[in-house]
């Protein structure tokens, strides 16, 4: 995420955190750490197919509606989300690449709002999931060189105080916060509200480390 963000040659799926590029989450503890289950293998060994089979490149997820709104993080990992926040063991929220394209891994969320205590959800302990608060992302295109401007975001409270709307989120409030001089200027916006988010790696990031 946020974030994101997310490498050995082994498919073995790890469960963790990655906070760099994201706001700061609200809720950071409990956390779980120790080797996986029977049932977040059984998870992570079906989510490893799915995702590798469907979503290999990052032109994969950009085909199916994923747009990109994070720089490399300290994982090396490119963050993609698709603006659905009610994720399904096939449909991740969010797919994180490094920077050749290639998949590292996804992000599944549940809103707060469907969910107030930590998901019970595919088998997977409810300590593995972190809690985010609402905010508006955005990429900016600088008018001058062009360059994409990545990992943007405000504060939903701040967004609605300025007249912005969560549900249609507009690149003019932004211009009314003074985050951009220009509406033009903004190539991607959009909400992701309070959820709770499980990220799930298709190739770790540091070699023995299972969970964060």
């Amino acid at each position: 995420m946020k974030r994101r963000r997310v490498a050995a040659a082994a498919l073995t799926m790890l469960l963790g955190i990655v906070a760099l590029n994201s706001p700061a989450r609200a809720d950071q503890t409990p956390t779980c750490r120790g080797p996986l289950t029977p049932d977040e293998s059984a998870f992570v060994a079906q989510a490893t197919a799915n995702l590798t089979s469907r979503f290999a490149h990052v032109r994969d997820a950009l085909a199916a509606g994923y747009v990109r709104y994070t720089a490399p993080d300290d994982t090396g990992a490119i963050s993609y989300a698709n603006d659905r926040w009610t994720s399904e063991p096939t449909r991740p929220s969010q797919l994180f690449y490094d920077v050749d394209g290639n998949l590292l891994g996804a992000d599944f969320s549940v809103p707060r709002a469907i969910s107030r205590g930590r998901p019970n959800l595919w088998g997977i302990n409810p300590c593995r999931w972190f809690e985010f608060n609402g905010h508006v992302h955005y990429v900016a295109r600088d008018p001058k060189s062009g360059k994409m401007i990545y990992d943007q975001w405000v504060w939903n409270r701040d967004f609605v105080k300025s007249g912005g709307s969560l549900s249609d989120p507009s690149a003019k409030t932004l211009v009314r916060l003074g985050r951009v001089p220009n509406a033009s200027d903004v190539v991607t916006i959009f909400e992701l509200p309070s959820i709770w988010d499980l990220i799930v790696w298709v190739k770790p990031h540091q070699p023995n480390q299972l969970f964060w």
